[in-house]
């Protein structure tokens, strides 16, 4: 399926007038002492509410679980990162297994113009079709082998019935340029310079610490807003 120069062009714009390469605002070493699944530890930082405070008013991010939640997990990630394929299937685990979380998907794309693509048309998907629709289009995509592309993220919108023609167009709009724009700037803010990383409260993650010590750090963050207590 054939992408629009245009829509390439214009995920490459966003790449480099990202303010991605600044240096991170935040520094992360082990604020917390958490380890991983692996048993390896988990960086981590405590960030500032004045920032933290602005991700609900991000456009764009698609959220799943009770908007009244007492505890939201965003996930900023990017489509072509290996390690955000094993991360999605944790990430769709822990909404199916905890009712009272509500999880919010940022885009980060940092490791390719085709990276910036996808997100682009998830974003289409999210403003036509809403945060349910958005949410199937993150399972199939970082459910499937191989490199994730223009191509590839049409093909998974038009299976949710969105003309390409239509898909593209939104893609190519300035609310979609300036939502991708805005979240890639809000992980610069935040040194999220990993993919895929978490913020939890006002917790930084870098990496992905595994299903069973994310569960745990969302335990711990309810006790006592720490990633452990």
């Amino acid at each position: 399926m054939p992408v629009s120069r245009r829509l390439i062009l214009a995920a490459a714009g966003i790449l480099l007038g990202s303010g991605f390469g600044r240096a991170a605002a935040q520094s992360y070493g082990q604020r917390v002492a958490v380890t991983g699944d692996d048993g390896k530890a988990v960086a981590n930082s405590i960030l500032p509410g004045e920032i933290t405070g602005q991700i609900p008013a991000l456009r764009g991010v698609t959220y799943v679980g009770p908007r009244d939640a007492a505890t939201t997990l965003y996930e900023f990630f990017d489509f072509n990162c290996p390690y955000c394929r094993k991360a999605a299937a944790d990430v769709v685990a822990l909404h199916a297994d905890d009712a009272d979380l509500r999880i919010g998907l940022v885009h980060n794309p940092i490791l390719s113009p085709q990276s910036a693509q996808a997100a682009k048309v998830m974003l289409a998907v999210q403003r036509k079709l809403g945060s349910d629709a958005a949410w199937r289009f993150y399972q199939t995509l970082l459910g499937k082998p191989g490199r994730i592309d223009g191509p590839g993220a049409l093909a998974a919108a038009a299976a949710l019935g969105i003309p390409q023609a239509e898909v593209e167009a939104i893609a190519d709009s300035e609310e979609v340029r300036a939502a991708l724009k805005s979240q890639m700037r809000m992980a610069a803010d935040l040194g999220l310079y990993a993919t895929p990383s978490y913020v939890l409260g006002n917790n930084g993650i870098l990496g992905h610490p595994g299903a069973r010590a994310m569960a745990q750090m969302i335990a711990s963050v309810r006790r006592c807003d720490r990633l452990a207590c």
